[in-house]
């Protein structure tokens, strides 16, 4: 589901509001065993393959079951490190902000405050440690969120509405980002990519249905 922009944070009782992780998105597709992690143009994130598996060890599924969410590094003090991430010299995490299927049943027409709260109990279930963790949303109270944010220099927060389905398309998206305008680690953003360019595909919006309906290729 993509995301489209919005200058101003708001407050609103039918929407929900989620720090903005600064790192790569990615669903997660997980089956029995096994787990893969999908970027965004629909290519297998190789690199991290270890973060996969530990998904796929920690979240014991009956059939296939896919996560929205984000690759993320932290620093010590929790907070999202993007070079830390594009550099591979920190430990990935994945944190999960949306369910788009559960034991192979498409929950992507529920409305998104049942599928987070669907999300919310299948992780409860994992380890405390787990590598795999559920993104947290603050309820109606945008401003006050973007403004703590702000604050803490991080990349920003994300506008959800609670009553809407999971969709592709991204002039009927109800997903908006509202970002940081003096985030500190959007400098030079453009020269890490350059450097890693060639190591990781990850430009590029993907197709839900790959994962959600057509996901065939983990390999054994």
């Amino acid at each position: 589901m993509p995301l489209r922009r919005r200058r101003d944070a708001f407050d609103h009782p039918d929407w929900l509001f989620e720090l903005k992780y600064d790192g790569f998105r990615a669903l997660a597709v997980v089956q029995p065993g096994r787990a893969q992690l999908i970027s965004r143009n629909g290519h297998p994130f190789a690199s991290y393959a270890d973060l996969a598996s530990a998904v796929a060890t920690d979240l014991k599924v009956n059939d296939k079951t896919v996560l929205d969410g984000e690759i993320v590094c932290l620093d010590r003090r929790g907070r999202p490190q993007f070079k830390d991430l594009l550099l591979r010299r920190g430990q990935p995490c994945f944190f999960a902000f949306d369910l788009l299927m559960i034991n192979g049943k498409d929950q992507r027409n529920d409305r998104l405050i049942d599928r987070k709260q669907e999300l919310r109990r299948l992780l409860a279930r994992v380890p405390e440690t787990s590598l795999l963790k559920y993104a947290a949303q603050v309820d109606g109270s945008g401003t006050a969120l973007f403004e703590h944010v702000c604050r803490l220099d991080l990349e920003g927060i994300v506008a959800k509405q609670k009553s809407a389905p999971y969709i592709s398309s991204r002039e009927e998206t109800t997903w908006m980002k509202i970002l940081n305008p003096n985030y500190s680690q959007r400098e030079g953003r453009e020269e890490l990519f350059e450097r890693d360019r060639h190591k990781e595909p990850v430009a590029g919006w993907h197709s839900c249905t790959l994962a959600a309906q057509g996901a065939t290729n983990l390999k054994d």
